[in-house]
């Protein structure tokens, strides 16, 4: 598979471990590989209206589906078709790219520009793009120069088409695989299944409980370097749930460490003590654009932006050599307020 749509953090995981014993005569599973990563699906066999085979050749056809129209690792994908043409052209595009960019355009919005779908020549000057030249410290000029070709403001729809008056590069990663994760789960229900608990590249959502009556539990990653350690179990039913974090990829140069999440309005690496973030939302695409927003603005705006639109969030924050963690109103009445780690 090609590395498509590749999230460097993600929540996850552990379902396998935590979604007690998912594999008696009436749960079934299927799953493989997609976007650079993996995916999973697990539902309860004697909901679906048709067979196991037909559930995973559909879920197989919708993720190549989104992969041919939204990675950036391919040339030949509608978005870096579009990414490749000149300022002010207009494209045709299939209504899965438009609903992806006027969700990012809503993020934006709401956000003040601290998520923003045109940062691609900003990912690829430190790096971390698809078509970054190794990890670098680019200059005050480089990144200028970079930041002219950005900006929701550039782009507009007009009928099926996408249009730009600046040479703008859109990259759908930060929400892609939520959207998959909501294509994915809609699929399955239309199928008769409502039961099930599905991972896309770490982004999850569960529906119903398991056939023993015991709701399906993820876990909450703790943001260790090298190793996977759950530091928060929830139980999840008809909510999709989302992680942000800075934890596995960055670079460090002369002792300072340099993360993959860019902030758009300053062109550069986050630089604060947020180590991570969750969100959960009954839209697993809007929970990926949000644990983005959140990690951009940081420990204190972002628990405030949180707070302020009723957003279910679990902040990780670095104290020093520890970690203290975080929550919104709204998340501790879905999983109650939990323990400081």
């Amino acid at each position: 598979m090609p590395k498509a749509l590749l999230r460097p953090v993600f929540v996850v995981a552990l379902a396998a471990a935590l979604t007690g014993c998912l594999f008696q005569e009436n749960v079934d599973s299927f799953g493989g590989p997609t976007m650079g990563s993996t995916y999973s699906v697990k539902y309860v066999a004697g909901d679906a209206a048709v067979s196991k085979e037909q559930l995973q050749n559909e879920t197989d056809a919708i993720l190549a589906e989104i992969d041919s129209q939204m990675s950036t690792y391919r040339a030949d994908s509608d978005i870096e078709t579009f990414n490749a043409l000149p300022a002010g052209t207009c494209m045709a595009m299939p209504e899965g790219v438009l609903e992806l960019f006027r969700a990012g355009q809503q993020l934006s919005e709401e956000s003040e520009g601290a998520f923003d779908l045109t940062v691609e020549p900003l990912l690829n000057l430190w790096g971390f793009g698809p078509k970054g030249s190794g990890e670098r410290i680019p200059s005050a000029d480089e990144i200028a120069q970079a930041r002219k070709n950005m900006g929701h403001r550039h782009l507009r729809i007009e009928g099926a088409q996408l249009c730009k008056d600046a040479a703008v590069q859109i990259d759908f990663n930060s929400i892609a695989a939520g959207y998959a994760v909501d294509r994915v789960t809609a699929n399955l229900e239309a199928s008769g299944v409502r039961r099930y608990l599905v991972e896309i590249t770490g982004e999850l959502k569960a529906l119903g409980r398991k056939p023993d009556g015991v709701p399906w539990r993820i876990a909450i990653e703790a943001p260790h370097d090298n190793e996977r350690v759950a530091q928060r179990i929830v139980e999840l039913d008809g909510l999709g749930v989302s992680t942000s974090g800075d934890y596995r990829n960055y670079f460090e140069r002369d002792g300072k460490r340099y993360s993959h999440t860019l902030d758009p309005l300053t062109g550069a690496p986050i630089n604060h003590h947020l180590a991570a973030v969750t969100v959960v939302d009954p839209s697993t695409l809007r929970a990926d654009g949000l644990s983005t927003v959140l990690m951009v603005l940081g420990p204190e705006r972002g628990l405030a932006y949180a707070a302020e639109r009723n957003i279910a969030a679990f902040f990780v924050i670095r104290e020093g050599q520890e970690f203290i963690s975080k929550s919104t109103g709204a998340f501790d009445e879905l999983f109650g307020a939990g323990v400081d780690e």
